[in-house]
């Protein structure tokens, strides 16, 4: 039986705690994603959805195929999955019934990729994601937020930042129809750069053992490459949220300052997300040339692990 409606959509289970020591409630969930849906849907309109769902005794999962027993009225997009060599049916949420719907199947992470259904080919934004080391506190990671905005000013660009919702933060700068692979040879090349001027604070070093304690700037999320919604919640105690924070105020503030409790009263009804972000910037061609003598992270990491199993191999 159905606590209530929103929407059109029965919901149930609204009091329950959405999984075990969230700390929150599946009301707390579908009023957050209800109430920021005008913040949420700009980041989502046009995009497939993936999210990560909960259950109480069960381990966060993520899911991308859109349920057979979803409502007819969701858009579908279907896509070919290289790595598990099926059709994926994903979701496009568009409206505030959808966010509802998510909501109620427990759907705590939204992520995206950064171009469009309607141009696959150019992306809106370069992003550079910056994950701590293990056990480090947010002051490293803000510190490498710091040092990626003053890389990206010598450029001649500029960018809004957010807490990732995690330990992280997310660098976001946006473009003017900009071809995903330059945008993907301008990350890379803004993350060598950065590294090249503290190289004690940041590394490009894609696998985790080589990091050394140091914060990595994770150029791979570009193209179809997904990632965490502005606003929307984490799977974690109670339900971080990645939210914007203006560059002055980053020193000041913690990832865990940001809720579903208290996310929409900080906004009070306002886009900050879209406050704090500059106009969309063409890539300088030097920045682009320099990206592309740089190795995919992701290819080289994996080209590397083949050549040390080749060598343990002709060792033993």
């Amino acid at each position: 039986m159905a606590d209530e409606e929103r929407e059109g959509v029965a919901l149930s289970h609204l009091d329950a705690e959405l999984f075990d020591g969230a700390g929150v409630t599946k009301r707390d969930l579908v009023d957050h994603l209800d109430a920021l849906a005008p913040q949420l849907l700009p980041g989502l309109v046009d995009r497939p959805l993936s999210v990560v769902r909960v259950r109480p005794g069960s381990a966060p999962f993520m899911q991308k195929n859109l349920p057979a027993y979803a409502p007819a009225w969701i858009r579908r997009t279907a896509s070919w999955a290289e790595a598990s060599k099926r059709e994926v049916s994903y979701a496009v949420v568009e409206d505030r019934r959808g966010l509802v719907w998510f909501a109620n199947q427990r759907a705590v992470e939204l992520h995206v990729p950064l171009v469009r259904l309607a141009d696959p080919e150019h992306v809106d934004f370069l992003v550079m994601d910056l994950d701590p080391p293990e056990g480090a506190g947010f002051a490293q990671v803000v510190a490498a937020a710091h040092l990626v905005r003053a890389t990206l000013a010598e450029a001649g660009l500029t960018g809004a930042v957010k807490t990732s919702g995690s330990k992280g933060v997310h660098v976001f700068v946006p473009l003017a129809g900009t071809p995903v692979w330059d945008a993907a040879a301008a990350s890379r090349a803004v993350a060598a750069r950065a590294e090249r001027a503290d190289p004690a604070l940041a590394t490009t070093a894609y696998v985790k053992d080589e990091r050394e304690g140091k914060v990595f700037l994770d150029s791979t999320r570009s193209g179809g490459a997904t990632v965490v919604a502005t606003y929307s919640p984490r799977a974690r105690p109670g339900l971080p949220v990645s939210f914007p924070v203006a560059w002055d105020d980053l020193d000041d503030v913690a990832p865990a300052d940001f809720t579903v409790r208290n996310a929409a009263a900080l906004l009070d009804g306002r886009d900050l997300w879209r406050e704090l972000m500059p106009p969309a910037q063409g890539l300088p061609a030097d920045l682009v040339a320099e990206g592309n003598e740089i190795p995919v992270a992701r290819v080289a990491a994996m080209h590397a692990g083949k050549r040390r199993r080749r060598a343990e191999r002709e060792g033993s």
